[in-house]
């Protein structure tokens, strides 16, 4: 009897998170394939015969995808329910990412991407709200606590994951990894996670989608193609014009819908707008040079995939060392200093890595990654509560989904600026030299510098001086519950 009492007793616990293992799950293979590809992507230009843009697009496809359509998913998420939504997520990335390991060429690579940053951005949609309608009280608290030290955790993870699957296997396992995986979540989702009420009166703004994900298409598009052929290629100076046709049109479109999937009057927030800033500014800053950074230490110093995946591992276990001790500090402290002085710490850690030169090692990173993972550690817990913490419960959905959006546009434009950068220093259509990647490497990670310190400054000047959640005298919990 004692026996069964106390087989009992551990299987309650256990049963009792399941459901949060397997959101966790989801959660952790779609953001580790943010950054796992990052290692990989001097095997894939050799094998499929890739150039600088190619590569771009094999980043950008899934940022983009995720960006795009996160608000727009959430939404539908609302009308056939949580628990579906995030089941064909990851059906979808699963197929997708098995489309991605056999592809031949680089354009069915970068199609699959896309349609993996779709299926992720189902899952990214609707992890938040199965976690809250699971638990209550301080169980949810735990919950939200350890879904954010899984988001934190990604990046590092990728980095080494990818390293290893591309040294010991080849590229290609970075993303048939996601198999057994994806399956293991989808048999957990379907049998752990209550069905999940729908709200079939929730309005879809599909014009506003189309202008969104057109605007931010055609303008990483056409700053890819600028940067790699010129600025009055026709191509490039077509997608740009149509990127700024389509951001009017979506102004325009938002302001007169009943139910926009992005109220403009949230802009007029300063802490929403700030929060914005800083989300977009973090991962440009922080993350849109990994690919580049990846390459020099591959390409021009000749290290393994594995070795090159821990040389850059310093930013991730620092930021996560650093959110971890900390995080729970931060969130009563203003934003103006996790926020937006996080970002300007981003911004000088990332322009300490602008000193390495044509003699350096590996071993140069060291100190800007850093004090760059330090400025991610501070910044990154405060992004989502400080931003649903400055609106109304009504819009504290949409506020989490937008700073989700708003980090991914960041990674997609940053990839795509930092590239032209690099390509246009560097000369990356003639043959390449050390010295020529170097150049290369340190503007693009200049202008990532300097966008972390000024947008953070912005920030800085924009947030009240008191924090959101003691102004409206919400706790951590209280905000995301809402």
């Amino acid at each position: 009897m004692a026996s069964i009492s106390f087989e009992s007793a551990m299987e309650a616990p256990l049963k009792k998170w399941l459901p949060l293992f397997a959101a966790c799950l989801g959660t952790l293979m779609l953001l580790i394939d943010v950054t796992i590809v990052n290692v990989a992507l001097p095997d894939i230009a050799a094998d499929l015969h890739a150039g600088l843009s190619s590569l771009q697009w094999v980043v950008d496809g899934y940022a983009l995808a995720l960006a795009a359509l996160l608000l727009v998913l959430g939404s539908l998420a609302d009308r056939v329910g949580a628990k579906r939504a995030y089941l064909v997520g990851l059906v979808l990335f699963a197929l997708a990412s098995l489309g991605c390991g056999i592809a031949d060429s680089t354009s069915n690579l970068i199609a699959a991407r896309v349609l993996q940053g779709i299926g992720g951005a189902a899952m990214f949609a609707t992890t938040l709200s199965l976690l809250h309608s699971t638990y209550t009280g301080r169980d949810r608290g735990i919950a939200f606590g350890v879904w954010g030290a899984v988001t934190g955790a990604a990046a590092g993870i990728g980095v080494v994951l990818g390293g290893v699957l591309t040294e010991l296997l080849s590229w290609r396992w970075i993303f048939f990894v996601n198999l057994p995986i994806a399956v293991l979540a989808i048999v957990l989702t379907a049998s752990v996670f209550p069905a999940s009420p729908r709200r079939a009166d929730r309005a879809v703004d599909v014009p506003g989608m189309l202008a969104f994900a057109t605007a931010a298409t055609a303008l990483t598009y056409g700053v890819i193609r600028g940067g790699e052929h010129s600025w009055s290629d026709g191509r490039a100076v077509t997608a740009l014009m149509l990127g700024a046709v389509a951001v009017a049109l979506f102004a325009i479109v938002e302001s007169r819908s009943a139910a926009p999937m992005f109220p403009l009057t949230l802009l007029r927030n300063r802490d929403f707008g700030a929060t914005l800033l800083g989300a977009s500014g973090q991962t440009f800053a922080a993350f849109a040079s990994t690919p580049l950074v990846s390459l020099w230490l591959q390409q021009q110093l000749h290290m393994t995939p594995l070795h090159a995946g821990l040389a850059m591992l310093p930013m991730a276990a620092t930021a996560f060392l650093v959110a971890g001790v900390f995080g729970r500090l931060m969130h009563d402290a203003p934003p103006k200093w996790t926020i937006g002085a996080g970002l300007v710490v981003i911004g000088i850690g990332t322009g300490l890595l602008t000193m390495i030169d044509a003699g350096s090692s590996w071993v140069a990173l060291v100190p800007g990654f850093v004090v760059l993972g330090a400025g991610v550690g501070v910044n990154a817990p405060a992004l989502v509560s400080v931003g649903m913490a400055a609106v109304s419960p009504q819009q504290a959905g949409t506020a989490a989904g937008a700073v989700n959006t708003a980090r991914q546009l960041g990674l997609a434009l940053g990839v795509a600026v930092l590239g032209t950068v690099f390509h246009g220093v560097a000369k990356a259509d003639q043959p390449m030299t050390l010295s020529h990647f170097v150049a290369g490497l340190d503007a693009a990670l200049a202008v990532a510098a300097v966008v972390g310190i000024v947008f953070g400054s912005i920030a800085f000047g924009l947030f009240h001086h008191r924090s959101p959640l003691i102004e409206s005298g919400k706790t951590e919990r209280e905000v995301v519950a809402a």
